[in-house]
Formats: structure tokens, sequence, C-alpha cells
């Protein structure tokens, strides 16, 4: 278990509107001065996140997530809108918001010429903890985190996934009301990953709010409560994961890939566009992909079209509905960079 130790820390303080949401926005905005003129990354966006609660941010490259965190976190000044996290304002009161988060980027930031037990212990000194109490929280969190055979290995001596771990115990020395964690699996093998959100599942029992991004859509599927999908500096679409199915209009997307290319035209010409339920068809080279809501006897029917046309097929997919489909139903399927 990852348990609390008495460090002496005052209750959070009743605040504005927020005292009672871990995060919440209203009208968040962020815009950037640039020479080919105004950029707006964030133009307006609403969150209202319970304590205990554990959210998902979801959004293409450059959708604007790194910059709402980057505000929620005080690193970001808003340009527009206000903020409140913990009970408190992050323009205004940015010192009381740092001391009440955690934060957990994608980037490896411990500090490799400390031990595993002193980035621990010099994080909690930061805090305001005494010597012995720092002591007692790292030896918690190292055994919480299964770090108790490197508590004494250098940080440039950890492996990835050892490395991401003490980075969220770090960011946990201080009981923080909300941990931030910026894509904390990127990079991570899958028996690595699959561990940390078992780490992450039992701080959300506890009671941990968590704030999530992640370009990994099973992560958010497993973990979140409640996910937004963000683009362009807006929220699309915000709610549980059956929700956002239901908004997004998520289908099955079944695509067939012949071994020639697909003639111009044939598409229309078996009326695919016309078929019950079916909304959107693309072709796309040698391939075919068809979003319906009644997917029943598509892939037969691509199969059949195709031999009319002469082409054989290499092989064929059906996508059921899934955050991924609805992700991509949001936010379009086009390269971001």
């Amino acid at each position: 278990m990852i348990t609390a130790t008495a460090n002496g820390r005052n209750s959070v303080p009743a605040g504005p509107p927020a005292a009672k949401a871990a995060i919440r926005t209203e009208d968040l905005r962020k815009t950037y001065k640039s020479s080919r003129g105004d950029v707006e990354a964030v133009r307006g966006i609403d969150l209202d996140i319970p304590q205990g609660e554990f959210f998902g941010l979801l959004g293409p490259n450059g959708a604007g997530k790194s910059t709402t965190i980057g505000m929620l976190t005080t690193l970001v000044h808003p340009t527009g809108g206000r903020a409140w996290v913990a009970g408190h304002d992050v323009t205004r009161q940015p010192v009381a918001v740092k001391r009440r988060i955690g934060v957990v980027t994608q980037n490896n930031t411990l500090d490799m010429q400390l031990t595993v037990a002193e980035n621990l212990e010099f994080r909690s000194r930061f805090f305001g903890l005494s010597k012995a109490v720092a002591a007692r929280r790292a030896a918690q969190l190292i055994d919480a985190f299964g770090l108790s055979d490197r508590k004494n290995a250098m940080a440039d001596q950890l492996s990835g996934g050892q490395g991401r771990r003490l980075m969220i115990a770090r960011a946990l020395v201080h009981q923080p009301d909300v941990l931030f964690l910026d894509e904390p699996t990127a990079g991570l093998d899958p028996q690595t990953r699959v561990n940390l959100w078992d780490i992450l599942k039992v701080l959300h029992a506890q009671g941990q709010t968590i704030l999530l991004t992640t370009h990994y859509m099973e992560e958010a599927e497993a973990l979140c409560d409640r996910i937004a999908v963000v683009d362009h500096g807006k929220i699309l679409a915000e709610g549980t994961l059956g929700k956002l199915l239901a908004d997004a209009g998520a289908e099955t997307i079944v695509t067939v890939r012949y071994e020639q290319p697909v003639p111009d035209g044939l598409a229309e010409r078996a009326g695919l566009a016309d078929r019950p339920g079916v909304t959107k068809v693309e072709t796309d080279g040698d391939q075919i992909r068809v979003f319906s809501g009644d997917p029943e006897g598509l892939l037969g029917d691509l199969v059949n079209i195709g031999a009319a046309s002469g082409l054989h097929v290499r092989d064929a997919t059906e996508a059921k509905p899934s955050l991924e489909t609805a992700f991509l139903a949001l936010t379009g399927r086009e390269y971001r960079e």
C-alpha cells in the first residue's frame, strides 16, 4: 500500500468557486506572440475535475495539452480566463498551487548525481519535511514503488521503467492534492507500462487526484474515469468512455487492402456510401476504408466488390468502436508534426 505519513501539513483552506474541485478552469486561454502573428494555443477551455478523479487529457500534437498543463502547474501564464488547482488561483496564488501539486514530465528530470534515496529525501526537505521525516517518507516510497534493491544506486544507473517509477515517487513525497502526469509511459516497453498502470490504479484507489496526458488510447481506457479530447486549443468532447463513444458517433472501421491499387470511382460505382449505416468511405492507394454503424456483411461485400474488378485481397481488418476510433472521428486522420 502507498500510505500517507504524518508531516504536519495543514489542510487546504477554502478557496474561490473551485474550493471543492481539484481542478477548475473557466474560459482558460493562452495566446503566444510570434513574428507571424498571434498563435492561439488554448482557446477557451472549461474543466471541472472533482477530488479523487483520474482525468485524461488527449489530443494530437499541437492540440494545446502541454500549454494547458503548463498553465495549471503555474509554468505558463494565461492570457485569458481563470484556473484554480486545489482551491487556489494559479495566477494569483502560484506558490500555494506549487505546494499542492506533483508533476511528472515526459523527460527525465531526476538529479543524476544523487542516489534513488537522495532524490526522494532532498525533494522532501525542499517541501519542509524534517530530516527524519524525509528519510521515513523516502523509505516508504522506495518500498511502495519496488525500488528497495536500487535505493543506493545513482539515478543514471536506473532502467527507463525504474527511472519513471522514481519520478512518480518523487512527485508524491509531499502528498500533493493533484498529481499531473505528462505522458508518463512514453517510450517504455509494454510490460513496464502495465506495471506502472498498476501503481497508478493503487494511487487512484487511495483517493489521489490525477490528471494524465497520453498518446496511448488503451492507457486512457484502462485508467481514466473521464476523458477530454482537445484539438486546436478547444475541448471537442468530454465524459466517460461510454459517453465519448456515443457523442463522437464512433463506428466500426472496415479496411480492405488489395494487391493492386483501387481503380478511381470504384467505391462510388459500388454504392458503398449509400449502404445503410455507412457514414464515410475513404479510398487510399490500394485500400478502401469504410466507417459504419452497421457493419454486418460489409467485409464480405468489399471482398466481392474487389473481386468483380479483378482485385485480390491482401489483408482485411475490422476495428470495433473504441476510444481510438472516437478520437480519430473527432480529430481527423491527418499527420501532425
